[in-house]
């Protein structure tokens, strides 16, 4: 005889770090390095900003989740994002963020981690995320923005030029040189 118990919403706030609920189990994800957290903050700033400019929603930093109800995945645990749902306080956020950002770590190549990225980002655009962006330091092609009208013609943005996140976000964009340290040595 077998069990199959699977994690709930109320597992996933017990652990101790960033994780997702997929597949009915726990996802651990590891800490990232300096220029993944350094894109990823850069990011935040930007969206901030624009958050406090606009007031349309939530610029969301890295380690929060978003409860979601698809049939295997419960969670999304976005390196940023911008949310435009109801603020729940001290809870998860209810609901896909609009705009998501997956910033590539070290472990983040090869054709599993590919797989697992296109997975991921067809749960994010069946929760009803926009736009997501695959942001890859090591590659010429630097962001990825994928839109949920073609999930699978990524818009390229490298460095020397802005990127933005129509529909998601009117009126935004940032500079993709903005995602690189500029001074040798910090």
């Amino acid at each position: 005889m077998s069990t199959n118990i699977k994690a709930t919403i109320e597992d996933l706030y017990q652990v101790p770090g960033k994780a997702e609920l997929v597949d009915g189990g726990i996802v651990l994800m590891s800490p990232t390095g300096a220029a993944p957290n350094y894109a990823a903050g850069e990011i935040f700033v930007s969206l901030r900003e624009y958050a406090r400019k606009t007031r349309s929603g939530h610029a969301v930093g890295d380690n929060a989740a978003f409860r979601v109800e698809l049939p295997n995945r419960k969670s999304f645990s976005p390196d940023a994002a911008f949310y435009t749902g109801k603020w729940t306080g001290m809870k998860f956020f209810e609901g896909a963020p609009v705009f998501a950002v997956e910033v590539r770590s070290e472990r983040d190549y090869g054709p599993a981690a590919e797989r697992q990225m296109a997975k991921k980002r067809a749960d994010y655009f069946a929760a009803g995320t926009l736009v997501i962006w695959d942001v890859d330091l090591l590659s010429d092609d630097v962001i990825k923005g994928y839109r949920t009208t073609e999930p699978d013609k990524p818009i390229i943005y490298r460095r020397g030029v802005i990127a933005e996140a129509e529909p998601a976000l009117a009126d935004w964009s940032m500079a993709v040189d903005d995602l690189f340290i500029h001074t040798a040595g910090c």
